[in-house]
């Protein structure tokens, strides 16, 4: 089925440009517009009723795609979601939610339905199979996460490598000198999910860096699966006393296990979470945390599709933003000098 890409690549203009000349927009010039019907004679392109009907105004909605795995901490994405409602609303747009699981399937469906003027994806891998779709399907996007390749698109991120790296030099500047990190589950590097790769490539060149050792453990964030993890540790590293933790689910076991085992935080563990700040301060004791503003991110991502979507109505290219948040390093009771360990 010839698609509305098609018809630009061959035009050699945007697929907002195809839009423009097939809904009558007068902003487009007469060139332009010949280029474009010529190409849409010659493939024999045929634009759906439904699009037709829609395409001559907008529907002042947004989509998010937001993710629905099991192993997702809930209130973050929650407050990113709240975040992007609001902004929206302010705006005078609507939130159209669709779940990632349904892949670049669902994606493609609600581009080409011309229900929503643009879109937000989250949970965005390195190489994200539903960034192709919003490419082919012409749609204004913005991407909570930032891929390997984010051409026509634009993306906002926290900086996950620098926070990485903020771990290892907090760690290395109290003097510890064998460190784990204690990561997000296997799958979850399996899919390459940007956050959690980002963030241990961060870690792994600045440790390398400050003359750590250490090592990177996966963990299924449960008690048992905490557990599992800390016995491999201690049976191949038995000296380690800095511990990096991107795993929500596993910070709580982790600390007991610690606290079980004979060595107490700080004292003889000293350990770093890369969480959100009220998580970090409801622990016993408080965590040493790595966070960024999650709202934020919500409030960019609406801003940035609102600005492709105004420079698309201009018949102008949007500007491809990318933007990294920076993290901060918050100290609490549980990283103390390795002298004491």
């Amino acid at each position: 089925m010839v698609t509305i890409a098609d018809v630009a690549r061959r035009a050699g203009v945007s697929p907002s440009t195809v839009s423009y000349v097939l809904n009558g927009r007068a902003s487009v010039s007469e060139a332009t517009r010949r280029r474009v019907q010529r190409s849409v004679a010659k493939l024999g392109y045929h634009p759906h009723a439904g699009a037709r009907a829609l395409a001559g105004r907008r529907s002042h909605i947004i989509t998010l795609v937001m993710p629905l795995r099991t192993n997702m901490f809930v209130p973050v994405m929650m407050e990113i979601a709240v975040s992007v409602t609001t902004t929206a609303r302010r705006h005078g747009y609507d939130v159209l939610l669709i779940t990632s699981d349904e892949g670049p399937e669902g994606v493609r469906r609600v581009a080409a339905s011309g229900l929503a003027d643009g879109v937000i994806l989250m949970d965005v891998e390195v190489d994200d199979p539903r960034i192709p779709v919003l490419r082919e399907q012409g749609t204004q996007a913005a991407l909570i996460g930032l891929p390997d390749e984010a051409h026509q698109l634009s993306c906002v991120d926290h900086d996950f490598a620098t926070a990485g790296a903020l771990c290892a030099d907090h760690l290395a500047g109290l003097g510890h000198r064998d460190v784990a990190f204690i990561g997000y589950g296997s799958r979850t590097y399996e899919r390459h999910a940007g956050y959690a790769e980002r963030t241990l490539a961060g870690f792994v060149e600045r440790a390398g860096e400050r003359g750590l050792s250490f090592l990177h453990r996966p963990c299924e964030g449960t008690y048992a699966g905490a557990a599992q993890v800390l016995d491999r540790v201690f049976a191949e590293r038995p000296g380690t006393t800095g511990f990096v933790v991107q795993n929500e689910g596993a910070i709580g076991p982790l600390l007991t296990l610690l606290r079980t085992g004979g060595r107490a935080v700080p004292r003889n563990a000293s350990v770093v979470a890369l969480c959100p700040e009220q998580l970090a301060e409801q622990q016993t004791p408080a965590l040493t945390s790595v966070s960024g503003p999650a709202a934020e991110l919500g409030r960019v991502a609406v801003e940035q599709v609102l600005r492709r979507l105004a420079a698309a109505a201009q018949d102008t290219a949007p500007e491809d933003e990318r933007v990294l948040l920076a993290p901060t390093l918050t100290v609490r009771q549980s990283t103390g000098p390795a002298e004491l360990s």
